[in-house]
């Protein structure tokens, strides 16, 4: 069974947007009808954003199969060739070049539900499993329903029991007949609720993004894919010449005991990465591979223990595997002395050669503009203007970002902020112009630990990297090149090229004390002191002003989903990252923590 598609017609044909949340999401098919109803219909809304909770995990071949002999097949493979491994993270699959998004979460409904942050237009009750708490579950079910609907929010429940209707009457929802399968309610409640507050877009849809490296980049792409316009400003005359100027860098996702922020991030960081760089390889040329990486492991006694952790996390196999070093050798094609992690969807790619790709998947929708120094902001009414060292205007918007790494802190007065520069320099080796036997052997896939070393990159040696907190020198040095060998060493046995035939690269990381970006709006500090705050949703926010930066050394990995939270909080779409991990990136997560010390 699947929602009344024409009342979902004459819904999606009166707006913009629509935001549908289904729980029991089965094989696809109430999804796989809804979207060949949307993409025949010439009235259709621009954008349909479907968020669908099933606590099974269903594989891309059984999507396939169910679909195989019906008139949804053709829907049902450019789905499953989307699928995601069974991870336990929000996934994003894009379904229509960005204008169809699905929201996927594997799990239990109640535990999903206040993880999420969207206004839902139509609820479809599918399947949802109440009998691990038949007293409460109604009402908490009906309580996380309310929380997320927008006003005259329609649900379908495709069995209604009774303790779940008055649960949903007594959370706002009116129900018209209770003996009808299925049964229609609206969310009208009698008092207005108290919501968190939400994105309200401004009309004129136009971002002024500065720094054009991957983040600001991958936030074009994803403010496209929004209905959003951008202009890109750089101090560069072209795209991506500072951190993101390096031949070449990888990404992967983590595995961690304790399963917190970074390492939830970080894989449905690595899931975004992945599909984001194969786009680029596929449809831009880019420079780069998919065909997994080894990280190797030297802390966990064994390859028992590593393999006993992914079965305590619940990983999959086609996110991670452990292998022993015998079978890590034959993967790379160098001789291991450790066991190692195994991700088949982590690789390599050049950074610029990304940037550009999500500058061509914008399109018409951004305009970069090079050889842009901003000096100083200046809020003026209704918006940011962007001067520079003359005093002279380059730009003026409503939204302003700042992509710019650790000149964000600068341009924004927060050099109190617990985030550095830290120096990097990586060792390049012309592999292709040295004799046979003196050539260094590459492996056939990324291999990392303490440090990377690439496949070849055009015939290039890529390895290292050093990092150095606080440390300007832009030179790059022979200390540093000892640094990344004796790290190429540990990685793999075999004789270390001469000092002298090396060549190297020097760039600035801009990285947090905690280790996860800043993704979000910029919180007005001035409002903030001597307030009374508890809850980050309370931090004021300086009107219009976001920031993306601190990616640290994992610019490749982090930056397409940092844009696409990013885009979804400036458009007022849903999120697509649980509520814990968007509150663990928010830039107010510092001032919060300072008015917290000095209320004590």
């Amino acid at each position: 069974m699947s929602p009344d598609l024409e009342r979902l017609r004459a819904l999606w044909r009166t707006r913009d947007r629509l935001v549908l949340l289904q729980l029991g999401f089965g094989d696809g098919a109430a999804l796989l009808r809804i979207w060949q109803a949307w993409q025949q219909d010439a009235g259709r809304c621009a954008r349909l954003q479907v968020i669908a909770i099933d606590a099974t995990t269903i594989s891309a071949t059984a999507v396939r199969q169910a679909h195989a002999s019906t008139p949804l097949a053709p829907w049902a493979e450019r789905l499953a060739a989307q699928w995601p491994p069974p991870t336990r993270n929000l996934h994003i699959l894009d379904l229509d070049v960005g204008r169809l998004q699905l929201l996927l979460a594997r799990g239990e409904a109640l535990g999903w539900l206040h993880e999420l942050r969207a206004e839902v237009d139509v609820f479809w009750v599918d399947a949802v499993d109440l009998s691990a708490d038949p007293q409460q579950g109604p009402i908490r079910l009906a309580r996380g329903l309310a929380r997320l609907a927008a006003p005259e929010a329609w649900i379908q429940l495709a069995t209604p029991s009774p303790p779940l209707q008055h649960a949903l009457r007594s959370a706002g929802f009116d129900i018209a007949k209770v003996d009808s399968i299925p049964l229609d309610a609206v969310y009208r409640p009698r008092f207005a609720a108290r919501k968190r507050p939400t994105t309200t877009p401004p009309p004129e849809q136009h971002a002024l993004i500065v720094g054009a490296g991957l983040a600001g980049c991958a936030l074009a792409c994803a403010l496209a894919e929004k209905g959003w316009h951008s202009t890109l400003i750089d101090r560069r005359e072209g795209l991506a010449q500072e951190a993101s100027g390096n031949p070449a860098g990888m990404f992967h996702g983590t595995v961690n005991a304790q399963d917190g922020a970074h390492a939830r991030f970080n894989r449905a960081a690595a899931l975004q990465a992945q599909m984001a760089v194969q786009q680029a390889i596929d449809d831009h040329g880019a420079l780069g591979g998919t065909q997994g990486l080894l990280r190797l492991e030297s802390t966990l006694p064994d390859v028992a223990a590593m393999r006993a952790l992914i079965d305590a996390q619940r990983l999959p196999p086609d996110y991670v595997q452990a292998l022993d070093a015998t079978q890590a050798s034959e993967r790379c094609g160098l001789r291991l002395r450790h066991p190692a992690w195994f991700y088949p969807g982590g690789g390599w790619v050049q950074p610029a050669a990304l940037a550009r790709s999500f500058l061509q998947r914008a399109g018409r929708m951004s305009t970069f503009r090079g050889a842009l120094a901003v000096h100083r902001l200046r809020q003026v009414q209704g918006g940011w203007q962007l001067l520079d060292d003359a005093g002279q205007m380059i730009g003026q918007g409503g939204t302003l970002v700042l992509a710019n790494a650790a000149d964000a802190l600068r341009l924004l007065g927060a050099a109190h902020w617990p985030v550095r520069s830290v120096r990097g320099q990586i060792s390049l080796l012309d592999n292709a112009a040295l004799a046979a036997g003196q050539r260094l052997r590459l492996p056939r896939i990324v291999l990392a630990g303490a440090g990377y070393l690439l496949p070849s990159v055009n015939g290039l040696a890529v390895f290292g990297a050093s990092a150095q907190v606080g440390d300007m020198e832009s030179g790059v040095r022979a200390a540093d090149h000892e640094f990344n060998l004796q790290r190429l060493q540990a990685l793999s046995e075999q004789p270390a090229p001469a000092l002298q035939v090396l060549s190297g690269r020097v760039g600035w990381r801009c990285v947090a004390n905690d280790r996860l970006p800043l993704v979000g709006a910029v919180p007005d500090e001035v409002a903030l002191a001597g307030r009374h705050i508890e809850r980050l949703r309370e931090v004021p926010r300086r009107e219009g002003l976001y920031v993306l930066t601190a990616l640290a050394s994992r610019g490749i990995g982090w930056s397409a989903l940092g844009a696409r939270l990013l885009a979804a909080q400036i458009s007022g779409a849903a999120l697509p990252l649980e509520a814990s991990l968007v509150r663990a990136l928010d830039p107010a997560r510092f001032a919060l923590r300072s008015a917290r010390r000095a209320a004590l």
